[in-house]
């Protein structure tokens, strides 16, 4: 099969999904190849990049406009792609307002398309289901009840599994970790997770550092505090904002690697809502979801939003597994008394855990790259090209 698909992702967690369904497509047909858009990690999978996503990455209404030179010219650029080359088949990944105008256009040239991973219609803008649904050829959906969700609909829709199944794992034990930073395996080890973006950690790690240090003081014990760095976040970014402050009253770590080891070796954790909140769930950690918007993106929020939860865990779950912290119920005394309750000996670790445990079944098996693979060579073979 020599047949080319155009591949578009683009934020970084669909370019990392992405670069995985690739591997998969490839270890079934080696001689596909692949164009489109996405980051550094499609382009290691062996995709032609056509458009740096990266330059397209925004977050906010002003933003946006900001970057709209960015965003005609990456449109122009895949369009005249899309009808001079003909890809077998065109891969969607999340990133709605500029896939779905893709998937307009292929519609039009007869290029089939698989949408992998489902925007988050089920919380807003829950319209854009109709125009998925009939744009796309197969929707391949990563969280369970996004499966319902589509059918009651009418639409047809396969659940894949989550692919952080395939990657999320510790790749140390838990001592041998702790004994590489020179951290007593016996200490009590919290983890801290502000988040990747500037906004998320200035609105969020002074009140987990401030919460931190009232656990310290009111529950007896060796505690040190793990706080990962990513990538995108600079180092003085974190001192600026509570590290520097907090660095002679407390045991805090900052580590820029293994930051899968780093969640695994915590007795528990309090980190901002979002991907990591499943993350620690996959691996078993009691965690604090807390999340705190700007008072405009708050007040909007609650009239576009109809969610009983925020957290994907406690979403998955249908019911409260892991406690929500939101806006000004994100205070240091509200996190630390959470924290000492899922703590070793903590009146709700015991609940909690067996939580996550449900939580994990609920996600599916390991292998969500492969079945996808299989839906994207069901197609292509389906229309005969």
């Amino acid at each position: 099969m020599s047949e080319e698909i155009m591949i578009v992702a683009g934020e970084a967690s669909g370019d990392m999904h992405g670069a995985n369904l690739i591997r998969a497509l490839r270890e079934r047909e080696p001689a596909l190849r692949f164009f489109g858009m996405g980051g550094p990690e499609l382009a290691r999978a062996g995709v032609e990049l056509l458009y740096d996503a990266a330059r397209l990455s925004v977050v906010g209404l002003l933003e946006v406009f900001s970057h709209l030179a960015d965003i005609i010219a990456a449109r122009r650029t895949l369009l005249k792609a899309m009808r001079e080359r003909r890809p077998s088949l065109l891969i969607l990944i999340d990133f709605p307002d500029f896939n779905l105008m893709l998937a307009a256009h292929a519609g039009r040239l007869g290029i089939p398309v698989l949408y992998y991973i489902s925007p988050q219609v089920w919380a807003w803008r829950s319209g854009r289901v109709k125009k998925i649904g009939r744009l796309a050829q197969r929707i391949a959906v990563i969280l369970p009840f996004e499966e319902e969700f589509y059918r009651k609909r009418g639409y047809k829709v396969d659940f894949v599994g989550h692919p952080l199944l395939d990657t999320v794992r510790a790749t140390v034990a838990r001592d041998a970790f702790l004994r590489e930073r020179e951290i007593d395996p016996a200490s009590t080890v919290v983890g801290l997770l502000p988040g990747s973006r500037r906004k998320e950690i200035m609105a969020l790690l002074p009140d987990f550092l401030a919460a931190a240090e009232i656990l310290a003081r009111s529950k007896p014990g060796n505690y040190v505090f793990l706080v990962p760095q990513a990538p995108t976040v600079s180092s003085q970014l974190l001192e600026d904002h509570g590290i520097a402050a907090y660095r002679n009253r407390l045991d805090i770590r900052v580590l820029s690697d293994n930051r899968y080891d780093l969640m695994a070796a915590s007795d528990a954790a309090v980190a901002a809502s979002g991907t990591v909140t499943l993350e620690l769930a996959i691996l078993g950690i009691p965690t604090v979801a807390a999340y705190r918007l700007s008072p405009h993106t708050y007040r909007l929020g609650r009239l576009l939003v109809r969610l009983r939860w925020f957290s994907l865990v406690n979403l998955i779950a249908g019911r409260e597994v892991i406690p929500e912290l939101l806006q000004d119920d994100v205070t240091p005394a509200a996190l630390a008394d959470h924290l000492a309750s899922l703590l070793p000996g903590g009146g709700d670790r015991t609940r909690i855990s067996q939580g996550l445990t449900e939580v994990r079944k609920k996600l599916g098996g390991p292998g969500a790259a492969g079945r996808t693979a299989e839906i994207a060579l069901s197609i292509i073979n389906s229309h005969g090209r």
